[in-house]
């Protein structure tokens, strides 16, 4: 249902994106709750939230992304970094490998020779790294992880104390593990403590918005998006992602990467966290797991977002920002000369046009902050201009994306036009972009802008009429017996539509006032730009006075728009002037330097509004 302009407008692209995998998915009922930790068995399996969260700090969610659960494995990734920072990456690497075990998670396997865990990401690596970590000034170990854990988050997080003792109740295979890793030298303690200080890790409360916050920190080199503080240190991001990479998914890690494309790692309360680095996160919770112990849902998403949008890692790269510039048409207008009402309504109004200028390779991580923007500003417009001219490349779903933007936004009443698409064009409207909202060029693009914002008043209907030549702005302010005097001496020419009315290079012996109809003003010669519109004149407006004062030949072929009639100042005539009236030529002359003047300024306005 269409809305009024100014209104609330449809969802963004993005989270349509969203819900529509959610309704994709939702009914999916393949996967058993994790029963191993008996109160992990009482999760619903119905439960479903799906969330992006971008490098800047902005979240899409749909569903049960609110919802708590407990962290389990996705703890490892995490807390692994923590224990780079306390001992460092040298001494880390002596003690856990970063090698795929090709075991599942709670495999009681250790490398040859050293007794080193394989990988941090499973129950033996992920023990050795908890056991490795600093404790605070308290002798707590699990204080420094709840700590640490939170600056992911963002907010302070807790202990599921029943999921705790539940963990700890049952998690004999995981004692074998502690035990055997003191054995072979690598912990250096009575595993006691590391081992309940690790259940309590895995126990520690999130939700799914909190998961998609933690992967937009590694994907922002280890900085919070929304608080601003550094979470880890950036030299241990590389290390967190890339055993992520690697190992994350467990015995799945490999088509994982393959597939999907996205360090991630999963945990059996549900959760799988992804990352793709330098732009977004992504979380998503349903308890229901595969053989592996990864998310059912969670696995179905994430391929489906990769392939989607493009997020692959070794597709998508690190786009640079997509949006160059944005400004309005107050002070930037289309090439259309303007009567005196018209230029002072687009002078109040013309904030209502907005343009936004694209740059570079068009991603899901480069587009989708100028949709986010388009969504933020579109209160209040009526229409927007998105040019494309320095756009290099684009893939489909980015191509997608923007036609459901326009779609979206045109559904709730504002005019949403691409200039500049060239070879982009076709690819546009088969993603559904409307083939009427593609212009040419920007010139084109805020002129149909204008019109649309100036047929709201009363006088637009009467434009372009044909005019009495007192009518014309620059005559106006003429006396009635000079104007008569003039009027005499002004022969009066007709011109079909496509007829030049003067070419490049003939003598500028002559001035025009239109009487009816639309010229162009269009360069000509070689090179580039060849027969592009420079300027547009309409009844009531005069053309012609640069080469008439100067002398110099026209600089640009005048062709006609549509039938048009002009009066016409000859040279001869403006030269008789000196002597038989003076005063009207100095009027006249004085009339033609405010026009220039006027049209000078509003060139340096134009000017100053695209240096942004």
């Amino acid at each position: 249902m269409s809305t009024a302009p100014g209104s609330p407008h449809p969802a963004s692209p993005v989270e349509a994106v969203l819900h529509a995998l959610f309704e994709r998915h939702r009914s999916t009922l393949e996967g058993q709750v994790a029963d191993y930790i008996p109160e992990l068995s009482n999760a619903d399996p119905r439960a479903f939230g799906i969330c992006i969260a971008t490098r800047d700090g902005h979240v899409y969610e749909v569903g049960d992304t609110r919802q708590p659960f407990t962290i389990q494995s996705i703890s490892k990734a995490l807390v692994y970094g923590l224990a780079l920072q306390d001992r460092g990456e040298e001494e880390i690497l002596r003690r856990i490998g970063v090698e795929p075990s090709g075991d599942a998670f709670n495999a009681i396997s250790l490398r040859p020779g050293s007794g080193a865990p394989f990988n941090p990401m499973i129950n033996a690596g992920a023990i050795a790294a908890c056991g490795l970590l600093d404790k605070d000034a308290a002798g707590s170990r699990i204080a420094r992880v709840l700590e640490f854990l939170s600056g992911f988050a963002g907010r302070a997080l807790d202990i599921d104390e029943a999921v705790y003792r539940s963990e700890s109740e049952t998690g004999h295979r995981n004692r074998a593990i502690g035990w055997m890793l003191r054995n072979v030298g690598i912990l250096d303690e009575d595993p006691t403590d590391t081992l309940e200080t690790y259940f309590r890790q895995c126990a520690v409360r999130v939700t799914c918005r909190d998961l998609a916050l933690m992967a937009a920190t590694l994907a922002n080199h280890g900085l919070h998006p929304v608080t601003g503080q550094v979470a880890v240190q950036p030299g241990a991001v590389r290390n967190i992602l890339s055993v992520m990479s690697t190992c994350g998914m467990y015995d799945a890690s490999g088509e994982w990467i393959y597939r999907v494309g996205l360090p991630a790692k999963s945990g059996v309360g549900g959760g799988v966290m992804a990352v793709l680095p330098g732009q977004l996160g992504i979380g998503v919770f349903s308890p229901p797991l595969d053989a592996q112990g990864n998310s059912v849902r969670g696995v179905r998403v994430c391929t489906d977002l990769s392939r989607e949008l493009s997020l692959h890692l070794f597709q998508a790269g690190g786009p640079l920002p997509a949006l160059r510039l944005v400004y309005d048409a107050s002070k930037v207008h289309s090439r259309r000369r303007r009567s005196p009402w018209q230029r002072e309504l687009l002078a109040q109004e013309g904030h209502r046009i907005r343009v936004m200028e694209l740059q570079g390779d068009l991603v899901f991580g480069s587009v989708e902050p100028v949709i986010r923007a388009a969504h933020e500003q579109a209160s209040g417009l009526r229409a927007l201009v998105l040019d494309l001219r320095n756009v290099l490349a684009a893939d489909e779903p980015s191509l997608r994306l923007l036609a459901r933007l326009q779609q979206g936004l045109a559904a709730g009443g504002l005019s949403v036009s691409l200039c500049h698409a060239r070879a982009l064009g076709p690819r546009l409207v088969a993603q559904g972009l409307a083939p009427g909202s593609l212009k040419p060029d920007i010139d084109m693009a805020l002129e149909a802008a204008e019109e649309l914002l100036l047929s709201r008043d009363a006088r637009q209907a009467g434009a372009g009429a044909a005019v009495a030549l007192r009518e014309c702005e620059l005559l106006a302010p003429l006396a009635p017996q000079d104007l008569a005097w003039l009027e005499a001496l002004m022969p009066e020419q007709g011109f079909a539509a496509g007829e030049p009315v003067v070419r490049a290079g003939d003598p500028g012996d002559a001035m025009f006032f239109l009487l009816e109809g639309t010229v162009e003003v269009r360069l000509s010669g070689p090179g580039p730009g060849r027969g592009r519109r420079v300027d547009v004149f309409t009844a009531g407006m005069s053309f012609g006075e640069m080469a008439f004062i100067d002398g110099a030949p026209r600089s640009a072929d005048v062709v006609a728009v549509q039938p048009t009639r002009c009066r016409v100042l000859p040279l001869a005539v403006f030269e008789r002037l000196d002597r038989e009236r003076p005063q009207l030529k100095i009027r006249l002359l004085q009339q033609v330097t405010r026009q220039l003047s006027t049209n000078l300024r509003r060139i340096n306005a134009e000017a100053q509004a695209m240096r942004g």
